[in-house]
């Protein structure tokens, strides 16, 4: 029978601090981390207060950004000698608490990470809104990719030209939408923190990318109210690469399978040298994330684009605090938790 790991507080804050460089929509970290000290376990509840009413009203993504985090949790516990076991929604009565991670002894010899190198990616990880050279991926690579999506419990599908075009005109619908949306417009603009700004939230201006000078990629124009913020056009890579991530059903459990599968692609393609952005505006509309689900696949429930290249990394953005005052032998109602 394998003992319970003892978290000191050491071992706290570096399984927090890779919780939190896992990515979320529009940077807003919608996570909360405890350490229960009776039972020595990592509880991942919900932050209500870095939302998005509008644009995710249903919190499936944000319920994507805590399965990522999740995710970076379970890899960082490995890379420590620490096998970790998860649960996802443990508690009916606690809708807040989304998972929880207990850390129940040390890995054994066979249980040795094969995934060398994932670990280091979670710095390295970033997201990058610049032009793609247009370089081919490596079959290899794109499968690599899709194996850690199916692993996690989701599916990884990498379209042709046609249906690469068919994705992009979709997720272009959706941008023009959002355009026309006010009230979606000024939620997303609070999340846009101007230089200079002192906040541990939302996307600095200078890590917004430029427009596609010939409209083929319509990537997130996050300054549209303000045009003298936008960044001026670039030519972007011709041949897009995209993979469409997704999963048999649709429930909240689902999602956060679908966030740790997010991360496990993420991390895989960055492990290989390769950059990622994010395409999500057409999930945010109901009838066009119907629209993107594979054709004759009765089953499919898309979450997320990934598009994926080589070229320029993405600029770092911040993170909020990791406070972790754990003690082995902390009284009853005490915990660290990171914002």
């Amino acid at each position: 029978m394998r003992t319970q790991a003892v978290l000191d507080a050491a071992t706290v804050e570096s399984l927090l601090a890779a919780a939190v460089a896992a990515p979320s929509i529009h940077n807003t970290q919608p996570w909360r981390f405890r350490l229960n000290p009776n039972s020595q376990v990592l509880e991942v509840y919900s932050a209500p207060e870095r939302t998005l009413p509008l644009t995710d009203p249903m919190h499936r993504a944000q319920y994507l950004s805590v399965g990522a985090a999740v995710f970076n949790l379970r890899l960082a516990a490995v890379h420590h000698g620490w096998r970790p076991e998860v649960k996802l929604l443990p508690d009916p009565h606690a809708p807040g608490l989304l998972a929880t991670v207990r850390l129940t002894g040390p890995l054994d010899a066979d249980d040795q990470p094969s995934d060398l190198g994932l670990y280091e990616a979670i710095a390295r990880r970033h997201t990058s809104r610049m032009p793609f050279t247009g370089r081919p991926v490596p079959e290899p690579i794109v499968a690599e990719m899709t194996s850690a999506a199916h692993a996690a419990g989701a599916r990884l599908h990498v379209p042709d030209i046609a249906g690469t075009r068919r994705l992009l005109r979709l997720t272009a619908a959706a941008e023009a939408r959002n355009h026309a949306h006010p009230d979606r417009t000024a939620e997303t603009l609070t999340w846009i923190t101007a230089p200079g700004r002192d906040t541990l939230y939302g996307i600095p201006v200078t890590a917004l990318g430029p427009p596609d000078a010939a409209g083929r990629i319509p990537m997130r124009d996050f300054t549209s109210p303000l045009p003298a913020l936008r960044r001026p056009a670039l030519w972007f890579e011709r041949h897009v690469q995209l993979a469409l991530l997704w999963t048999a059903h649709d429930r909240r459990d689902d999602w956060l399978r679908a966030g740790q599968a997010l991360q496990y692609v993420l991390l895989t393609a960055t492990a290989h040298g390769l950059r990622t952005s994010l395409l999500h505006q057409a999930m945010e509309w109901p009838d066009l994330r119907a629209a993107t689900a594979l054709p004759r696949h009765k089953r499919c429930h898309p979450h997320v684009l990934i598009r994926f290249g080589y070229g320029p990394d993405g600029a770092v953005t911040p993170r909020g605090p990791v406070h972790s005052t754990a003690r082995p032998a902390a009284p009853s109602g005490t915990d660290a938790e990171a914002g």
